[in-house]
């Protein structure tokens, strides 16, 4: 059976964890090595990744094709408009040719039904790069970053300030899986949707200040409030400024709570300066993560783990 990693879910719990274990494994055996060397056993030596862009892409691009050249296999990067899918070709047909190619695909794109689309028809696994609806893979660096720090999953709190977002969605989704609580402090408006809150398994909540959200949190997580070429920026703006995660929030949460966001980052928007590069920050190491998240994300979807 092709194992596809869409959303969380798919992984399910063991899976998440046998990931987030690998990505940390490997990610102490590398230390010191060139960025280019190949992982000691190769584990997928041979093995080609498609990637197919429709949306831009530093992390999500690099950290991919970084994640494979490790693994000692190799990738062939494409954007959609260089394509025929770009050209009116079907997903569909798209899907079927590429797995005829390679040995798995990577999307990353502006409707989710584009990816569920692409898994339906290929015969390799199909991995989500992110969607309008889900963002797994940065989740899963999220949550490396987090165990990284010291912190245990079960019990923790995430506080999320902003727009009720793809990321959040995704959170909320890890909280009901790995058994963690989301509170979410969103403007009206820019709530997540009752389907992305019942992800969380009744883990997850939505409060109207930042405030409460933040107080005796473990994790603070912020998002860009206004994404490529999103209309009314002015208005989403001025509601979204109350949720400007400041030291002054951040003195509402534990006292060794951390700072996370999954960039790119708009300092005195989203968050202040103060913050995204003061002591609590672990964005870097979170940007980071993205590669030795994604070895795992691989390596699980061609059934080396979990």
């Amino acid at each position: 059976m092709i194992r596809h990693f869409l959303n969380l879910t798919d992984a399910g719990p063991d899976g998440l964890a046998a990931m987030l274990d690998d990505a940390m494994t490997r990610k102490a055996a590398r230390a010191g090595w060139p960025k280019g060397r190949i992982d000691a056993d190769a584990p997928l030596a041979g093995h080609v990744l498609a990637m197919i862009f429709e949306k831009n892409s530093t992390r999500t691009r690099v950290s991919f094709d970084m994640a494979i050249r490790q693994l000692g296999g190799t990738s062939i990067v494409m954007d959609a408009g260089s394509m025929q899918l770009g050209r009116g070709e079907s997903i569909a047909d798209t899907a079927r040719v590429l797995s005829g190619y390679v040995d798995a695909i990577m999307i990353r794109t502006d409707d989710h039904a584009k990816v569920e689309e692409m898994a339906a028809h290929a015969g390799v696994p199909v991995i989500n790069g992110l969607t309008d609806a889900s963002h797994p893979c940065q989740i899963m660096a999220d949550l490396q970053t987090i165990l990284e720090s010291g912190k245990a999953l079960p019990g923790l709190k995430i506080a999320w300030l902003g727009d009720g977002n793809n990321v959040l969605a995704s959170i909320i989704e890890a909280a009901g899986l790995m058994h963690f609580d989301v509170v979410a402090a969103c403007p009206q408006g820019y709530q997540p949707t009752e389907a992305d809150v019942a992800l969380g398994r009744g883990r997850a909540r939505v409060v109207g200040t930042a405030a409460e959200a933040v107080e005796g949190a473990d994790v603070v997580v912020t998002d860009t409030w206004i994404s490529m070429g999103q209309a009314h920026a002015e208005t989403k703006l001025a509601a979204m400024m109350p949720f400007q995660v400041d030291e002054a929030l951040m003195a509402r949460a534990k006292p060794d709570a951390t700072f996370l966001h999954c960039l790119p980052a708009h300092r005195g928007e989203e968050v202040t300066e103060a913050v995204i590069d003061g002591p609590q920050s672990l964005i870097w190491a979170e940007a980071e993560n993205r590669l030795h998240a994604q070895k795992a994300v691989l390596r699980w979807c061609f059934g080396q783990i979990g």
